[in-house]
């Protein structure tokens, strides 16, 4: 067995060259899979997914002079990501906010507007057109890269074949390869006693395809998927709680004192919180779904009902009818492909990158992973700096954070200093009358090096960008203080808890 690695952030060893393929002089796509000669062409590269890190690594396999093809089964390409979770969820936080602003934010900022109403149906059409647009467009990227896109169900064969059941027709194909790259992605994890059926027990997939406005919502898991999602609803007109069994909402990867502002927030919009609460059985039998819960400090215990539960507790890798035994591919207790440093199992030519593997299930870590699987085979090395991975929840106020929380660089013994610049002191915010939030910096306090960067507040997915550069590059705090921001603009906050990390800041 491979031992799991826990990958670090330093840079990637450089390996020798091994060998290059030679660069085929002619693509071949769809056309040739009409043709029926795609079974009978060897492939560089079969990666098995088309979601966010299957198709970059197809089309960065293909970039480097890879035949390649890219196996996918749901008939369209960008996976859970672009389908039925980032970017329709996306769709539905900005225009939902649009509307709640409407009814709840204008009047006092000097405009008038009668009889708001909501069209659900237009608002979900509107989510529906994004994501064609989008899904069509990758399909556009692989033909003007030579990509063959394979669509049906992918199974290992062997370490050098990979079965396609195409999803029209019944003829199996055969794709011989070099290499094998898996992207299958990840599932939500069910919660025991709820059987799902994405009406009234949805998992994110149910939650953006709602036909109507739930009265009641209750949302199991304060992580990010379901307090965007609780956000919409909530923003809709539903009465949403979210029941959490941390004591704090947003995960591990939160903050401690970004969690607390960002849940007294969210608690101002309207949304209820049950944190330190598990919940131990649901029942979905009647009109509605009734779920018991208990308090972990006190054992106290209550009943929620709802119209729709939405069940948020987490996403487990998708490995169904791969056909890893048939390789000898091994998993860990969680269901995570085991690799190594360079994306390897057992056998070198199979990597494995994305959700199904270990790390943060983020589409762009995924992204990342994909380039450089693609680089590790054309090339022999390839680097992805595991340090500087943003997160974000696009909440409003968004929160962005990347690199240590305050509580891990404690936990590590560093000295460390804190600095914080509100929006509230912010010229653009203030001008927005959009003041909710911070910036917050944690640097080292010997060489003042930036350990992390957390934000809640307006853009602040946009912001934090500048965060992931400075860390990619090892800047310090003065670095970033001494750096020219443009005024007014929200980015000066970020210059001036910058400021407040190695010195003084000026608006505060």
């Amino acid at each position: 067995m491979l031992k799991t690695i826990q990958r670090q952030s330093a840079a990637a060893v450089l390996r020798p060259l091994r060998t290059r393929f030679a660069s085929p002089s002619i693509f071949y796509g769809a056309e040739v899979q009409r043709r029926g000669l795609a079974t009978e062409t060897e492939h560089d590269v079969v990666v098995i997914g088309g979601g966010p890190g299957g198709y970059v690594a197809a089309i960065k396999a293909a970039q480097l002079g890879l035949k390649t093809a890219c196996v996918e089964k749901r008939g369209a390409l960008g996976g859970t990501c672009l389908n039925v979770g980032c970017i329709p969820s996306k769709s539905l936080l900005n225009n939902s906010h649009i509307y709640h602003q409407i009814k709840h934010d204008i009047s006092h900022r000097g405009i008038e507007v009668d009889n708001v109403t909501l069209n659900l149906q237009q608002m979900m059409a509107a989510k529906d057109k994004s994501v064609k647009g989008l899904t069509s467009g990758i399909e556009t990227l692989f033909k003007q890269n030579g990509v063959q896109y394979v669509k049906g169900t992918g199974t290992i064969v062997n370490e050098n074949e990979v079965k396609v059941q195409p999803l029209e027709g019944s003829e199996e194909i055969s794709l011989k390869t070099k290499n094998i790259i898996i992207a299958t992605g990840s599932e939500a994890t069910p919660f025991k006693g709820l059987e799902i059926d994405e009406k009234k027990v949805v998992t994110s997939t149910g939650a953006i395809a709602l036909e109507k406005v739930p009265k009641k919502m209750v949302v199991i898991g304060g992580g990010i998927i379901g307090l965007e999602m609780g956000s919409v609803w909530s923003r809709l007109g539903a009465e949403v709680t979210v029941v959490e069994f941390l004591g704090a909402i947003g995960g591990p990867g939160m903050d401690a004192d970004i969690a607390k502002t960002t849940q007294r927030i969210l608690q101002k919009q309207g949304i209820k919180f049950k944190t330190a609460t598990k919940v131990l059985s649901g029942d979905a039998s009647g009109e509605g779904v009734k779920l018991e819960i208990e308090n972990v400090k006190n054992q106290k215990t209550d009943t929620l009902e709802a119209d729709v539960v939405l069940v948020a507790i987490g996403r487990r890798p998708y490995t169904e009818g791969l056909g890893l035994e048939n390789v000898g591919i091994e998993k860990d207790e969680r269901g995570r492909i085991i690799i190594d440093q360079e994306y390897r199992t057992k056998h070198s030519n199979i990597r494995v990158i994305g959700d199904v593997t270990f790390g943060a299930m983020l589409a762009h870590k995924a992204e990342e992973e994909g380039i450089a699987a693609a680089e590790y085979i054309s090339k022999g090395y390839g680097h992805v700096n595991y340090g500087a991975i943003p997160s974000v929840m696009y909440t409003h106020p968004e929160v962005a954070w990347v690199g240590q929380t305050e509580q891990e660089v404690k936990q590590s013994g560093k000295e460390y200093v804190v600095g914080t610049f509100p929006f509230l002191a912010n010229s653009r915010a203030k001008t927005n009358l959009d003041t909710d939030g911070l910036v917050k910096f944690i640097a080292d306090k010997e060489t003042d090096r930036v350990l992390g960067i957390h934000i809640i507040g307006a853009g602040a997915g946009e912001m934090i960008a500048e965060g992931v550069l400075a860390i990619e590059y090892g800047a310090s705090s003065e670095d970033i203080a001494r750096t020219s921001h443009a005024h007014p603009t929200l980015s000066e906050a970020f210059k001036e808890a910058a400021m407040a990390t190695c010195g003084k800041a000026i608006h505060a």
